[in-house]
């Protein structure tokens, strides 16, 4: 078709209805967006656990559409079992689709690193257990993690009902920017994008959230430009 330049596959929780909200109008002119969806109501370790063993299945079917890429869009989804898990969930995604895949998880390490972070804090809508797992994941990965705070939500159409100004608020109202490098807020399902220049400009330093960096990083592996906010995409 004219002007067609990517085809984006992105595999959902199915109670996920932020992924496909925040990426379109933020990706490319001539990019489209195609999601597959896995089950899961409650974001619990459980629950992610079982979900997980659906990916592959939701990357065959998204591989009908002839998409470019894919990703795999759900952050504690794929850290859940800690470093080398979502490595191997892209590998696999890879071979279904017969393409490149990324994984939330390490797109997320790949845009703190670009960005040079070292200290960071991290702001989510989880529960506990779950702020435990992401702490260390991300300290395996060697970042020192200054604060984690979450919402203690496990429903999540309840994580989707949230708005950009409860993420910026979560956000603005505990972080101390003179202690960090950078800012992550974790959740494919907790809209951010349209709030992470004005909290860059607030706290003046970089913010990424699970949605940008999947975006960023399943858009630099087709080659494709992201007319999207923050200093992730400059």
């Amino acid at each position: 078709m004219t002007g067609w330049r990517a085809r984006l596959g992105v595999i959902v929780p199915s109670s996920n209805t932020a992924v496909e909200r925040e990426f379109p109008p933020f990706a490319s002119e001539g990019v489209s967006v195609h999601a597959s969806r896995m089950p899961l109501e409650s974001v619990t370790s459980d629950a992610l656990d079982s979900m997980s063993d659906r990916a592959v299945d939701c990357g065959e079917l998204l591989a009908h559409a002839d998409v470019d890429a894919v990703a795999y869009a759900c952050t504690t989804g794929s850290l859940l079992h800690g470093p080398g898990f979502d490595r191997e969930l892209e590998e696999d995604l890879s071979a279904a689709v017969g393409g490149p895949a990324v994984a939330t998880a390490l797109s997320v390490d790949r845009a703190l690193d670009a960005l040079g972070a070292e200290r960071i804090a991290v702001r989510t809508p989880y529960n506990k257990e779950l702020n435990r797992r992401e702490r260390e994941y991300l300290e395996v990965a060697g970042y020192e993690v200054a604060s984690i705070r979450g919402r203690g939500i496990e429903d999540n159409t309840a994580i989707g009902a949230l708005t950009p100004e409860n993420a910026y608020r979560q956000v603005s109202e505990t972080v101390d920017p003179g202690k960090v490098d950078a800012v992550f807020v974790s959740c494919t399902n907790y809209r951010t994008l349209p709030v992470i220049e004005p909290l860059e400009r607030d706290l003046g330093v970089p913010v990424v959230t699970s949605n940008g960096a999947t975006l960023w990083n399943i858009c630099r592996t087709v080659g494709v430009t992201v007319e999207a906010p923050g200093e992730l995409f400059d």
